[in-house]
């Protein structure tokens, strides 16, 4: 069942990327999809016999490589927090194939597509039954490998190809200190299977080593480099740039990055090797400290996004922020717990953000739609289920999940869990009014996408003017050549999309409502610990799960009146008095220019690094190589003995008398120096 699991999204992959063009666009979609689907129910069925069951196991599949002391088996470690993550990966890239049918119907290249969706998927499922952190590895580059390809696959938009490198070489900074990380687990433990380091742990809670003249703690060390890599990986602060440009992909690629694949590999990883965070509590604080500031920073930058996938984007981040906090306090089945609630209704919101766009004819600015709710009343009732579970309305999936993971940090009772406290709160009243910001701009109110008059279009639907003048919203989709040419010259009239799109949402949908309320119990509930059977670790002295429910009765209530607060201030501000944040904006110049510039980390940035290295490198492309090796090889030296051997080849003229006459020339010099030298 579990090759299965694992290997037919590869099958898939290769079919479509193989013979795709062979096959046509149609069976490629049928085949991926269809693989994917049986895969999503296999999952299901191993997520109820190991969570449920006692189905915990270890599936061999091949020797790898053996060197020395390092032996690396490819092998599948299933337990409950893999038979998760199987789950939230296979059903959501499901459901992503299926609406991908639909919603990229025009494009000429969708066999391409379904391949790389496919790829992406195979990388991510070797990534969480990884046994050991160089199959890890294996799978966290095979997942940036494949969200290169997908961010870039319209790669005639310059800007997709600028995002899709963004996205690769930020995560090359978190992966090289992944990389570390793994060297030093090898060093201090000597394998890199989770059967040779997890019963050890405990045994190096006190291990230091020497590095430039100074005493480290060994695991601290360690679990700060791999956090390294998760903070890549899921676009925690200062390495989180790269995931709002993500956007430049296909919208279906957005809703698989940041519900089910490459964001939430950074935290699976954290999860997986507790047993080596649990004893480096430095380390711990650092995590809880960089997700608190993550949830809140990128909660203020979501207050005023006007591309509708960028405001979700960055509801992700901070989502993700949320979940560090979590395992950063010890609370790592309340982290995890968040991150398999948040697949459905993020994936919800972005393939209802699809949705909108699909109908909007690819205008993605929200200042641009309005009144939605009457011509698309579907899609409309999906993001308003994804936008109550994300904001954490009471009963729905983000209720149980992200409010755990609030009760959490302040049961730590730690100056890092208090600062996590009061960034989460914060950040909950940010994520209620963002999301409804949002649902008001685009679903009610009056319509602003104009009329057609005599063929020219005035923020038309289907117009990618209004968005491409504001420099802070190009990523406008798509850049296919079907979808340029295909034009709308019919009614401009906003319309639902296809059942084939809309069925995903109805699922996911029902997920977002349900997936808290049934799982809350066997995730963090009393009997949490029959129910992860040791998947995840922690110290016998850890007992925050329990104190969460000895707290005082507001602070559980405190994030529903954020909700509440954030919901009513967007009312307010998008219903009542819809005039308020222009005129908010006008008063604040600064503040408001400052979070719509992303607190200006991409200039910053662009100051730090990439102008320096590009100024190194035209230094010793000009000076180094130019000047230096050119001027003293090709343009010196050689050049000389080129010069002299023209010289001399003109002398070897062929003719007799000249070589007659040049040894005559040879017999005199050699006389005259023989009759000077015998003068002295």
């Amino acid at each position: 069942m579990y090759h299965a699991i694992v290997f037919l999204p590869l099958v898939g992959f290769l079919i479509a990327g193989i013979f795709g063009r062979l096959l046509g666009a149609r069976p490629s979609e049928i085949i991926t999809t269809a693989l994917l689907f049986v895969a999503a129910v296999l999952s299901w069925v191993s997520f109820i016999q190991v969570g449920f069951g006692d189905g915990a196991t270890r599936v061999q599949v091949a020797q790898w490589m053996s060197v020395g002391d390092l032996q690396v088996d490819w092998a599948f470690r299933i337990d409950t927090l893999t038979a998760m993550m199987l789950v939230v990966v296979n059903t959501v890239s499901a459901l992503v194939h299926l609406y991908s049918i639909g919603y990229m119907h025009e494009d000429p290249h969708r066999p391409r597509f379904f391949a790389y969706l496919s790829l992406f998927t195979f990388a991510m499922l070797m990534l969480v039954t990884a046994d050991n952190l160089v199959q890890m590895f294996f799978g966290w580059e095979g997942v940036g490998l494949a969200s290169y390809l997908l961010i870039g696959f319209w790669y005639q938009k310059d800007s997709a190809n600028a995002a899709a490198m963004k996205a690769f070489i930020v995560n090359r900074v978190g992966d090289f200190g992944f990389l570390l990380g793994i060297f030093t687990i090898f060093v201090l433990f000597n394998g890199v299977t989770f059967d040779a380091i997890f019963p050890r742990a405990g045994e190096f809670a006190n291990a230091r080593f020497t590095f430039l003249g100074i005493d480290w703690h060994a695991l601290t060390i360690a679990s700060l480099l791999l956090f390294m890599g998760a903070m890549g990986k899921s676009a925690q602060f200062l390495l989180h740039t790269w995931l709002p440009d993500a956007m430049e992909g296909p919208t279906p690629v957005s809703a698989l990055i940041h519900a089910a694949t490459m964001v939430t590999a950074g935290v699976f990883m954290v999860a997986r090797l507790s047993p080596v965070f649990e004893y480096a509590p430095s380390a711990l604080a650092v995590v809880t400290v960089i997700g608190a500031i993550t949830a809140f920073f990128a909660a203020t930058v979501g207050l005023v996004q006007n591309d509708i996938k960028r405001v979700i984007a960055y509801s992700t981040c901070s989502q993700l922020g949320y979940m560090f906090v979590g395992l950063g306090v010890g609370a790592y089945s309340a982290g995890v717990f968040h991150l398999f609630t948040h697949a459905f209704f993020k994936a919800l919101l972005f393939l209802g953000a699809g949705s909108v766009i699909h109908a909007m004819h690819h205008e993605q600015d929200i200042r641009h739609m309005g009144a939605l709710r009457r011509y698309i009343p579907f899609t409309t009732a999906m993001m308003a289920v994804g936008t109550l579970a994300l904001t954490g309305f009471p009963f729905t999936a983000g209720y149980y999940s992200k409010d755990a993971i609030i009760e959490a940090a302040y049961a730590a009772h730690s100056s890092a869990g208090s600062f996590a406290f009061l960034a989460t709160v914060a950040a909950a009243f940010m994520t209620s009014f963002y999301s409804w910001r949002l649902f008001f701009l685009t679903f009610e109110g009056s319509a602003r996408w104009g009329h057609v008059h005599h063929g020219h279009h005035a923020h038309a639907p289907h117009s990618h003017e209004g968005v491409e003048h504001d420099e802070h919203n190009r990523d406008v989709e798509p850049a296919s050549h079907a979808q340029h040419e295909h034009g709308h010259h019919g009614a401009h009239t906003p319309h639902e999309s296809p059942l084939v799109m809309l069925l995903p949402l109805l699922v996911l949908a029902i997920g977002a409502v349900l997936a808290g309320i049934v799982f809350h119990g066997a995730f963090i509930g009393e009997g949490y610990q029959e129910f992860w059977k040791g998947a995840l670790f922690t110290r016998p002295e850890n007992h925050i799960l329990e104190e969460m429910h000895h707290l005082p009765g507001w602070v559980p209530l405190l994030p529903t009146i954020m909700m509440i607060l954030g919901f009513l201030l967007a009312v307010y501000m998008y219903i009542i008095d819809a005039k308020q944040p222009a005129k908010l904006a006008a008063d604040h110049p600064i503040l408001y220019r400052f979070l719509l510039n992303k607190w200006y980390f991409d200039e910053l940035y662009d100051a730090i690094f990439v102008r320096p290295a590009m100024a190194i490198g035209h230094f010793f492309w000009r000076t180094g190589d130019q000047r230096i090796i050119d001027g003293l090889g090709p343009d010196g030296i050689s050049a000389r003995v080129l010069d002299v051997t023209r010289g001399v080849v003109r002398v070897q003229t062929g003719y007799v008398y000249h070589y007659a006459f040049a040894m005559l020339i040879g017999v005199a010099a050699l006389v005259t120096f023989y009759l000077f030298r015998g003068a002295y």
